[in-house]
């Protein structure tokens, strides 16, 4: 059961990542449709889950937070490297495919970034999409991020190198939900 919301967002909760949602992450990230968007090449187990949990959310400075609709997870939005003297943060976010297509991740994105500079006070949050994941790219575009460059052959995804583009949004250029 997800823990309780902490972010509600516009057709969104962000909730807490209990233990009890391990399952449901470590289930959706061993998908191959997940995985691929992430560059995650080793199987994730229960124990490397939990591992992460405890480094990650119980432990670290990170915001990690469970994106739900009317209670039900659906996928996870995070804020990653939070710098506090520098004033930025690395937005990161998957959504089980299932559940694609239906908003989900704009809707996260948006409220975390909105508490990002709003609650945080961060002056910037940065985005990396792969040049081949065109659903990252519109997401962060309907954010209201901009591409900053390309980070060419970046990765190894799939047997190639591809291209990583990086996106950035400053405080001053949001707009509140």
């Amino acid at each position: 059961m997800p823990g309780p919301v902490f972010i509600d967002g516009d057709g969104v909760e962000l909730r807490t990542i209990e233990r009890e949602d391990l399952d449901f992450c470590r289930r959706t990230l061993n998908d191959p449709a997940v995985r691929r968007g992430l560059a995650a090449t080793d199987p994730l187990t229960s124990s490397a889950e939990e591992e992460w949990y405890e480094r990650h959310v119980v432990e670290g400075d990170d915001v990690h937070l469970l994106v739900c609709d009317d209670g039900e997870p659906v996928g996870t939005v995070g804020l990653n490297g939070v710098n506090e003297t520098f004033g930025n943060a690395e937005l990161g976010y998957w959504i089980a495919p299932d559940y694609h297509r239906n908003g989900y991740a704009t809707a996260a994105a948006r409220a975390l970034v909105d508490y990002a500079f709003t609650e945080r006070r961060l002056h910037k949050v940065y985005a990396n999409a792969f040049a081949f994941n065109e659903g990252s790219q519109r997401v962060l575009q309907k954010v209201g991020f901009e591409r900053e460059g390309v980070h060419r052959e970046q990765a190894f995804v799939d047997g190639e190198y591809v291209d990583v583009y990086r996106y950035g949004l400053l405080a001053p250029d949001h707009t509140a939900p």
